[in-house]
């Protein structure tokens, strides 16, 4: 299985997105705005989720985490950068 989908996976799992699946989701989609139309709140939920699944902790301080959201590709990038 490809890092896209695994990520794709606990999006929808995570976010309980029930009539969404991974095919659904396009890897340079916008998550939030005009994609999937997420909210600060999913961030919150997805950011512990990966903390979880993949020991990466995305500092929301930092000024940077938003576009680690941008989409799936940028999650990947940073499970990615962080091995």
């Amino acid at each position: 299985m490809s890092l896209q989908i695994e990520v794709k996976e606990l999006v929808i799992n995570t976010l309980n997105l029930e009539d969404i699946t991974v095919d659904d989701i396009k890897d340079d989609a916008p998550l939030f705005v005009g994609g999937l139309g997420l909210d600060s709140i999913d961030a919150l939920e997805l950011g512990v989720a990966i903390k979880k699944k993949y020991n990466i902790t995305i500092d929301a301080d930092s000024g940077g985490a938003e576009k680690h959201f941008e989409s799936i590709n940028s999650l990947v990038s940073l499970i990615e950068s962080a091995k």
